[in-house]
């Protein structure tokens, strides 16, 4: 795969299935037009049929009735806005028009009524101001903000203090045309996740805790009335939650952590029961219960809400680099990942999951693939429908195998080696995923295949603080970055060294945002050990990451405490000093979760020490450039890591 094989990775979106109406999404980057394409797909037997053909169709909804699908359409620079169409075919009809756009839409259980979240702004903020001659006004125009709270913007988002994220509730069949509905609730907490009662008479939410009345971590469930009214606490959770889902017998399933304070961090996501009834008070609620192991089982909320069936609950898990379809017995307390059978996902990622009855429709990424989808019948039967990555294929897919070490300390550390053409010996790449806690996954990774692809042998590891080997092996590091996750990805490098096909002469390493501070952490501390190194979206000083970072004023006391002297020995800035091999430095300037300062602190403090070093700087972007930044900059930052590689560690 090379940087401008980009526009062949396409990924399809979570499915939409009743009866025979099996839908999703299918996403593509688009460098060309700078932008990414998307539109809704129907799955048939042995061929995949074009349902839409918007410019970004997405989130797909079929209702309870199969008589309509509901899902969001963006055209142009515009918002994603609310649309229904019937499932027989016809034209979409738009249902919203909300200055920021629609939420994914969630049908009530009449068929009539669509519950969804949006953002929505102070009056004369994010365009909707207009000058005397009638033109919206920049945000260039607008009054400064009154910040009182630490909490008051988040990356890839902006700011959100000031555009609470509020329910909403509309009726198919009363919309004539689009328009700006009224909001269910207040602007004083953003909610998410809207799932509805099994009556229909309400939509239980997820807001922060106390209904967002201060600073807070922990999250709630309330109940906010489908006609209007208070919201109602449900349950007070023990950290937060996420995803809600509502059986007809009242039991609401949901996924949670279990923390006090602001200690939240590296700890595995369970799934959660309450009861839907006359219980829940402002004092406390209804106190829930984990159905799932806390050190064991750790939930991948990214692929969706839990899906409860007749006897047990469908969750996604992640374990080992796989991210598994797991079931879990209803009447389970704290069941262990060993008892859960497995549904799919072995050496694999699932992305996304939806039942009808007691089929599954999936969608599940392979070494081989970016997403495909499958169909889980009732007698287990796995079928893939789907061959969205045959194009990437076509063009040649690097093999990955996996590879295990030992550290120093005995402890065991998995991995894997995407391998280039030919019998070497190869330059190798370390790369260090972010987080800490995530996993690199059984899944094609085009960062993998692009560096294979060129020559590189690619080491993948996933060390002490990663995600999906027990929450002990997350919390390993809190408090101790730089120590044992360093002896992990050291001793899986110097595992990968004695292939004959890997050049132990010739060795590079790279990551981003936490990988990025281990990057220059390994390097000042181990630089005889590489050729050059690539930190982007690095954490490269705690003291001013703490008041500079979206999450920074929770996140760094978390992993590296409060005291100031501990901040900065646990800072690669610290050591800049010691770093004498060519150091490159890749940010975006609109990061907030790592922003800027981080990469221009780094970059003088290592001219001053004479390193050779320089800085790229992609404009407009993000955290998140790598996975879903302005395609044209996702292929010019492939290129700018191609071209430093091949300057410092050149394929022979």
């Amino acid at each position: 795969m090379r940087p401008t094989d980009l526009h062949r990775v396409t990924v399809p979106g979570r499915p939409a299935f009743r009866g025979e109406l099996l839908l999703t999404a299918v996403s593509r980057p688009d460098p060309e037009a700078n932008s990414y394409r998307s539109s809704l797909v129907r799955l048939e037997p042995g061929e995949t049929v074009a349902w839409t053909h918007g410019e970004r169709d997405t989130a797909p909804v079929i209702s309870p009735n199969g008589r309509w699908v509901a899902f969001l359409r963006a055209v142009g620079e515009q918002a994603p806005q609310l649309h229904v169409m019937p499932t027989f075919g016809g034209e979409p009809r738009r249902l919203t028009d909300l200055p920021l756009g629609a939420g994914a839409p969630v049908w009530a259980p009449d068929s009539i009524r669509i519950a969804f979240t949006a953002r929505v702004p102070e009056s004369g903020r994010y365009g909707t101001a207009t000058g005397s001659d009638g033109e919206k006004l920049g945000a260039d125009n607008e009054p400064p903000r009154r910040i009182t709270r630490r909490d008051y913007r988040f990356d890839g988002e902006g700011f959100v203090r000031d555009r609470p994220s509020r329910l909403f509730v509309v009726d198919v069949e009363a919309t004539t045309e689009a328009e700006e509905p009224t909001p269910l609730t207040d602007d004083t907490a953003s909610v998410k996740d809207p799932a509805w009662t099994p009556d229909g008479t309400g939509v239980i939410v997820v807001a922060p805790r106390d209904w967002d009345a201060r600073e807070s971590l922990h999250d709630d469930l309330y109940l906010v009335p489908a006609g209007g009214g208070e919201p109602r606490l449900i349950v007070r959770c023990p950290g937060t939650a996420a995803h809600p889902a509502v059986c007809d017998d009242g039991t609401v399933f949901f996924y949670g952590t279990a923390f006090e304070g602001q200690n939240s961090v590296a700890r595995n996501t369970g799934l959660w029961a309450t009861t839907l009834g006359e219980g829940g008070d402002d004092e406390g609620g209804t106190a829930p219960r984990r159905l799932t192991d806390a050190e064991s089982v750790d939930c991948d909320t990214a692929a969706g809400p839990p899906a409860p069936r007749d006897d047990d609950v469908l969750i996604a898990v992640r374990n080992r680099g796989a991210v598994e379809l797991r079931s879990v017995p209803r009447t389970s307390a704290g069941a262990a990942l060993s008892t859960l059978p497995l549904v799919t996902g072995q050496r694999a990622a699932v992305r996304s999951f939806v039942t009808d009855g007691d089929r599954i429709a999936v969608v599940q990424a392979g070494p081989t693939d970016t997403g495909e989808v499958l169909l889980v019948d009732g007698d287990g039967s796995v079928r893939t429908l789907t061959d969205f990555s045959e194009s990437l294929r076509k063009i040649g897919i690097r093999p990955v195998e996996e590879v295990t070490a030992t550290a120093p300390d005995g402890y065991p550390v998995h991995g894997w080696v995407a391998l280039p053409e030919g019998e070497g010996p190869h330059p190798v790449l370390l790369l260090v995923h972010g987080g800490p806690f995530t996993q690199y996954e059984w899944s094609l990774f085009d960062e993998a295949q692009v560096y294979a692809s060129a020559g590189y042998l690619v080491v993948l590891t996933n060390p002490r603080g990663s995600a999906g080997y027990g929450e002990a092996h997350g919390q390993a590091v809190v408090g101790g970055l730089g120590t044992v996750d360093a002896d992990d990805l050291l001793a899986m490098l110097d595992a990968v060294l004695e292939r004959p096909d890997a050049d132990a002469e010739r060795v590079g390493v790279m990551g981003g945002s936490y990988g990025g501070f281990m990057t220059g952490w390994l390097v000042a501390h181990h630089g005889h050990r590489f050729r050059a190194a690539w930190s982007e979206r690095a954490v490269n000083a705690w003291d001013s990451f703490t008041g500079s970072s979206d999450i920074g004023w929770w996140f760094a006391g978390a992993y590296v405490g409060d005291d100031p002297d501990e901040q900065r020995r646990r800072s690669p800035l610290t050591y800049a000093d010691r770093i004498t091999i060519p150091f490159a430095i890749a940010h975006s300037e609109q990061d907030w979760r790592c922003p800027l300062e981080q990469a221009q602190r780094m970059f003088v403090a290592l001219k001053a020490a004479g390193t050779e070093t320089e800085m790229l700087l992609f404009p407009g972007e993000g955290h998140e450039l790598t996975r879903s930044g302005q395609p044209r900059h996702r292929v010019q930052r492939f290129e700018a890591v191609l071209e430093w590689w091949q300057r410092h560690l050149p394929v022979s």
